[in-house]
């Protein structure tokens, strides 16, 4: 496992980080989803990314549960306020919301203090003065260390930045949705973090899973996976147009693309991913130890230019890049249809 520095001054993370929003508490049992954390920690999988919302704290429970007995400096343990969970809606990201919710996220993890603690999503309804000088009390207080955003645009991680300097809250980390299918953020929230120092700790790698190349065009998607499993449907999938017939056959070339490179395709997703040095890390979940393992090998995978060009012929049109669809622009103009979840 190779490990980086998350932004110009944040702590050192792995770079393939275990993430727990679809299945701790959701789609897996207790002992199922205390394996996967154990899995990722005999991989070296240092960075364990989970949020107040998912499955309404009990992934935080289930996370600190299963890191329970860990030396707590060997793990950098993330969560996130703003979306879901009581409070959420208007005033998520105030002063009274963010005190309350880390304290009950440090009951949950059973830690003392959070390594990144991220605001999930932007709210309007707060000044973004109040949410700043509300995570620099935290840092002050030693319950958080480093702070960061999870689907910010890159106007407000420049407005969030420069609060930060002024109060000397350590602004590390932006936590986008970014695959081979989902560009996003390419055009402007990546310029604007790598300007400002600010590192990449990206979510949904894979796609919701379509990337993997499970889901067949005109086929019914598989019984157990996330678009059918997960309670209410894994609405992630469905944030874009991903199971649409030209996106799968999209994919379908891509997995063959793979197949000739010696990876799965879920292996070849993540290691496009983790390209270069513009991302840090990214965020898998897993809903066995097993998938742990087979996807570490994205790690130390090396994609020279005429098979990232490939993938980029074979997926064509499909790829979405527009940098109104962050997730906070998309929720200002109120497109509920296109809305997702990290």
């Amino acid at each position: 496992m190779e490990y980086r520095r998350l932004g110009t001054n944040g702590p050192l993370v792995s770079r393939i980080a275990f993430g727990n929003s679809l299945t701790a508490g959701n789609q897996l049992d207790d002992r199922a989803a205390t394996a996967c954390v154990r899995a990722a920690l005999d991989a070296g999988i240092t960075t364990f990314d989970t949020a107040d919302a998912y499955a309404d704290g009990r992934a935080e429970e289930l996370l600190g549960a299963a890191l329970a007995g860990v030396d707590r400096d060997s793990v950098v343990v993330c969560t996130k306020v703003g979306r879901g969970g009581p409070g959420s809606g208007p005033g998520a990201l105030s002063p009274a919301r963010i005190a309350g919710s880390l304290d009950r996220s440090l009951r949950r993890l059973g830690t003392g203090h959070i390594d990144l603690y991220q605001a999930h999503l932007y709210d309007d309804s707060t000044p973004l003065e109040d949410t700043m000088r509300a995570f620099a009390d935290a840092v002050a207080a030693g319950k958080v260390r480093y702070v960061g955003v999870s689907e910010w645009a890159a106007d407000e991680i420049e407005r969030a930045a420069a609060l930060a300097r002024d109060l000397g809250v350590p602004l590390v980390c932006n936590q986008p949705q970014y695959s081979m299918l989902w560009r996003v953020v390419e055009a402007e929230v990546a310029p604007a973090c790598e300007r400002l120092g600010i590192g990449q700790l990206v979510w949904s790698p894979l796609a919701g899973g379509v990337l993997t190349g499970k889901y067949r065009p005109g086929q019914r998607p598989p019984a157990g996976s996330r678009a059918v499993a997960a309670k209410g449907g894994d609405v992630s999938i469905g944030r874009w147009r991903f199971l649409e017939d030209d996106v799968l056959e999209a994919v379908a070339r891509v997995a063959a693309l793979a197949g000739e490179a010696g990876l799965t395709p879920a292996q070849l997703a993540l290691a496009w991913v983790l390209r270069g040095t513009r991302v840090t890390g990214a965020v898998i979940g897993a809903s066995s130890p097993g998938q742990i393992a087979r996807n570490l090998a994205a790690a130390d995978a090396v994609l020279d230019p005429g098979l990232l060009r490939r993938i980029d012929d074979a997926l064509g049109p499909v790829v979405v890049r527009d940098p109104e669809l962050t997730l906070s622009r998309m929720l200002r103009a109120r497109t509920p249809a296109r809305t997702a979840t990290t």
